[in-house]
């Protein structure tokens, strides 16, 4: 039935559809775009670095509750259509969206402030796992035979278009107030933003109509009574369940993460470079990449999905730790031309009193512009105890580090390398997951691998690898081993078991 939809109307659906679930993901990814910042929010100002691991632990708990969204949604969508159940989706994603840009800080209430956002993060969660689901469904239907994998790949790009837009409002809200007002209030901007795109796209989709194939199952009274129990009960449908999750979705996750999240957490915590420098360098990358979703995906209709996403994941294997060793090797400015050197102005000195004991912690930043347009902050933070029998603690740090040119050139080639790989294993899985379930269970079955795999395995990636780098003996590189191991085991079961399907009919 779905070949029997005129060009300009799959173009309508696309449209729809598209609009709605990259707002959707713009909602879910600010939230980590803002972690460091938001993390001095919720947390005591002497948290240090618990308060970003702590923020990126909240960030996680949104990926860890998207599998149940997808049971809960998926189902409705198998139950009552897929229009119905998205809108909601939606509804639900953007009102928990504006209230975290309500939330007081810290310093207002405590730790009630991270246990609301919490509770909001799980919202978005359930909300997202529905999201997907309905919309990579939806649009699936409604391709004619052929094109499945070039229609749905327009539904791929939202979620990297998504943390474009989540970037670039964050960046502009930035530079229009000022870095400190920013960090202040600034921040919650973007998220009081979200409401009224989500008031565009609930418009749009109220005049969407339900798929042609649940439509059409409806009439006939097909519609399954119990979409969980066939979806996970039937031993041939539940294995291809599992099969989906463990070779494909699990690996198709920890690369999208890391080419896209762990990249800007580790180019902005780890190797210290300034705040826009870190997502000027991200949004190139993804500006010069997002154009390979539709390419991969559409190339996936002639050779097939298989060995396009598997691809991708055996680079990343290959090539993760050379790449994030280049970018600590390029970002350490003793390697730097620093000559001649000027420093600005007098040093900035503050003094920050700490708990109620009367010490304090005493930080002194000198800004260093280079003759060839980087910069860098030296700190240096030194810890004044009240009681006299203690040493006075010192730390030195290099922060805020503005690259020289060529080497910002670089590291935007390496993060469009990794966006590159991301839109690989990313652009054909919808098409994929679409091929392997009827059409009265698809949103229940291919909801939950996505979710899990994507979600769970993938939405866990910056806080799992920034966690593990963390530990006493570590290395920055050592977080990477967590998804290239889940990736290498991915691309053996994805080699092993997974079928090329290539240009074949959804299953009525």
């Amino acid at each position: 039935m779905s070949s029997t939809v005129k060009p300009n109307s799959i173009f309508k659906v696309i449209g729809a559809s598209s609009l709605g679930t990259l707002i959707e993901w713009y909602d879910f990814y600010i939230f980590g775009s803002l972690a460091s910042i938001i993390g001095a929010q919720l947390f005591p100002a002497d948290a240090g670095a618990s308060a970003l691991i702590n923020t990126l632990a909240i960030f996680a708990a949104g990926f860890i509750v998207r599998p149940f969204g997808a049971l809960v949604f998926g189902r409705l969508g198998d139950l009552i259509g897929r229009k119905y159940t998205f809108l909601l989706t939606l509804v639900l994603m953007g009102g928990s969206t504006f209230l975290i840009g309500l939330i007081p800080s810290y310093s207002s209430i405590g730790y009630a402030a991270p246990i609301l956002v919490l509770i909001l993060r799980l919202v978005q969660g359930l909300a997202l796992g529905g999201e997907y689901g309905g919309a990579a469904t939806y649009v699936a239907e409604h391709a004619p035979k052929g094109k499945r994998g070039f229609f749905t790949s327009w539904i791929q790009t939202t979620a990297t278009l998504g943390l474009f837009l989540s970037l670039g409002i964050i960046v502009l809200s930035k530079n229009l107030i000022g870095a400190e007002a920013f960090a202040d209030w600034g921040w919650r901007i973007p998220f009081l933003l979200s409401i009224l795109l989500v008031g565009v796209s609930i418009y749009i989709r109220l005049k969407m109509h339900e798929s042609p194939m649940f439509t059409k199952l409806k009439t006939e009274g097909n519609i399954s009574k119990n979409p969980l129990k066939e979806s996970f009960n039937k031993k041939g449908n539940f294995k291809m369940v599992l099969l989906a999750l463990f070779g494909a979705t699990m690996g198709q996750g920890v690369i999208w993460y890391t080419g896209q999240f762990y990249a800007q957490s580790f180019i902005e915590n780890t190797c210290k470079i300034d705040f826009n420098d870190s997502r000027y360098i991200l949004l190139w990358g993804i500006a010069f990449a997002t154009p390979f979703f539709v390419v991969f995906g559409t190339w996936s209709d002639k050779v097939g999905r298989k060995w396009i996403m598997l691809t991708g994941m055996l680079l990343g294997i290959i090539f993760y730790r050379p790449i994030y060793q280049i970018f600590l090797d390029k970002s350490d400015v003793t390697t730097w031309n620093t000559s001649p050197m000027v420093k600005e102005d007098a040093p900035i000195i503050t003094r920050v009193a700490l708990h109620d004991k009367g010490d304090s912690l005493i930080t002194t930043s000198s800004k260093m512009n280079l003759a060839n347009g980087a910069s860098f902050n030296a700190v240096s933070i030194d810890t004044v105890y009240a009681d006299s029998s203690k040493m006075i603690g010192h730390a030195a740090l290099v922060k805020d580090k503005v690259l020289p040119t060529s080497t910002f050139w670089l590291f935007v080639g390496l993060v469009f390398f990794q966006i590159l790989l991301v839109t690989m294993v990313y652009g054909p899985i919808a098409a994929f997951l679409v091929e392997l379930f009827p059409t009265k269970i698809r949103y229940t079955s291919m909801s939950l691998p996505y979710h899990v795999g994507n979600g769970v395995f993938g939405g866990l990636v910056p806080f799992i690898a920034t966690l593990i780098a963390s530990f006493a003996g570590s290395t920055p590189l050592s977080g990477l081993w967590y998804p290239i191991g889940i990736a290498a085991l991915s691309f053996i079961i994805g080699a092993v078991y997974l079928s090329n399907k290539r240009d074949e009919n959804v299953n009525d």
